[in-house]
């Protein structure tokens, strides 16, 4: 089984070892290591921020995971729980400046935000189409937003190919234009998805966009499947993992991190976890048939995020419990049995599957202490940010927990160039 996963120069590789919790023991140990500040930092590979000027050639400078967690584990020694709990949210443009509303097409950067960005300490931003006009405006914006955090931040979007392309569906933005995945699992190879990968990261990067949330990892075994529609390359799972390690390896050969998504694996859904509850009919054995081989391809191939669904799997679970707050989800098989230890990352805490059942505070506590490192754009910043906050001064989630997320949080950031070391 696969289980033990060390990054290598930002790939990743797997050991078969006998017992399922070894790996928990030997990335405690690794965790320890770097939080007590055993080893110091040499100074001799610096990372530089990205430029992101229009045709400016770069190099793809990468730091080896080694080193990234080093010197994560030594920025945090100078952070305050504040500014660690900061970095569990990615958020929209919306949360940062609320005075127009939850869809408002900010397009700059505004005072309200670069004061929301300093208040909460946040680790990323994700850009939508209707904050995307042009080449210089989101470079402009994306440059304005970093200047405004102390700590770079990840800046995301949705760029798949196919219908779901923030970037490449506006015509002023000059971006290559890709079929749907569903077309491109029927017509196409894994050399082409590969170089498709290479293409978005190379554009993206340009821009200023340093994480993909991208390739959809789900195999769509149900044809009234109408959330992942033509976004998955089809209902074959080997097939899906070829596709999907390739896009990983192709985007990350640029120095942006990819995203597999919606794990556990949503394709058999029938549902729209947008507009309501879902939960699927799979069981443990079906899932690790079926479901999982292309989210471990994609962690054979390096992945850096894994986005998890807000869907419910209760024929495993036994409960209602959206997998973006399943401890037996993200914990058990996602770390433990699939050994992912990269960002575990959750779907849109906004999506009505989520926000008619739980208040922001319940839904970010939730993610957290189920095992997710980053929640994404819950529907109320302030109270989901004060509710992990105060878990943490009051013991409700340790300081050691906290520590383990921002510790990988930051260590991509290195790794990827975000971040970069003082002399």
């Amino acid at each position: 089984m696969l289980l033990l996963i060390k990054m290598n120069g930002g790939r990743l590789s797997t050991m078969n070892i006998n017992k399922q919790g070894f790996i928990k023991a030997i990335y405690s140990i690794l965790l320890c290591v770097c939080l007590t500040g055993c080893a110091s930092h040499s100074g001799s590979e610096d990372v530089q921020i990205p430029e992101n000027s229009p045709g400016m050639e770069e190099e793809n400078t990468r730091m080896g995971y080694d080193e990234a967690i080093e010197a994560a584990a030594k920025y945090m020694e100078n952070m305050t729980i504040e500014e660690k709990a900061g970095q569990l949210f990615i958020v929209n443009l919306e949360l940062l400046d609320q005075r127009n509303g939850n869809y408002y097409e900010w397009k700059k950067c505004t005072k309200a935000m670069k004061k929301a960005i300093n208040k909460y300490h946040i680790g990323g931003v994700i850009l939508f189409s209707r904050n995307i006009a042009g080449r210089k405006q989101t470079q402009r914006l994306i440059s304005h937003l970093n200047e405004s955090s102390p700590v770079p931040l990840f800046v995301t979007v949705d760029e798949e190919g196919g219908d779901v392309a923030r970037i490449a569906n506006n015509g002023k933005m000059g971006t290559t234009v890709f079929p749907t995945m569903e077309e491109i699992g029927n017509t196409k190879d894994a050399s082409y998805v590969y170089d498709m990968g290479e293409t978005i990261g190379s554009e993206i990067k340009k821009l200023g966009f340093n994480v993909d949330f991208a390739p959809v990892a789900d195999v769509k075994t149900s044809e009234l499947n109408i959330e992942i529609g033509s976004r998955s390359f089809g209902g074959e799972p080997d097939k899906v993992a070829d596709f999907v390690s390739a896009f990983v390896e192709g985007m990350q050969s640029q120095n942006v991190s990819s995203t597999l998504k919606h794990f556990p694996g949503q394709g058999s859904s029938n549902g729209d976890t947008h507009i309501e509850s879902v939960n699927i009919d799979s069981s443990i054995t079906g899932l690790r048939k079926n479901d999982f081989v292309p989210f471990e391809a994609g962690i054979d191939a390096g992945a850096d995020f894994i986005m998890v669904s807000h869907i419910s799997v209760s024929k495993v679970t036994e409960t209602s419990q959206p997998a973006s707050m399943s401890g037996l989800i993200m914990d058990t098989i996602l770390r433990g049995e699939l050994g992912f230890q990269g960002i575990i990352i959750t779907d849109a805490m906004d999506m009505a599957s989520i926000t008619s059942n739980y208040t922001s505070a319940e839904a970010a506590y939730g993610a957290i202490n189920g095992g997710a490192d980053i929640v994404l754009m819950p529907l109320d910043l302030e109270m989901a940010y004060n509710e992990i906050v105060n878990k943490i001064k009051f013991g409700k989630i340790s300081e050691e927990r906290l520590d383990a997320s921002v510790l990988r949080i930051l260590a991509v950031k290195y790794m990827r160039g975000i971040m970069e070391v003082e002399e």
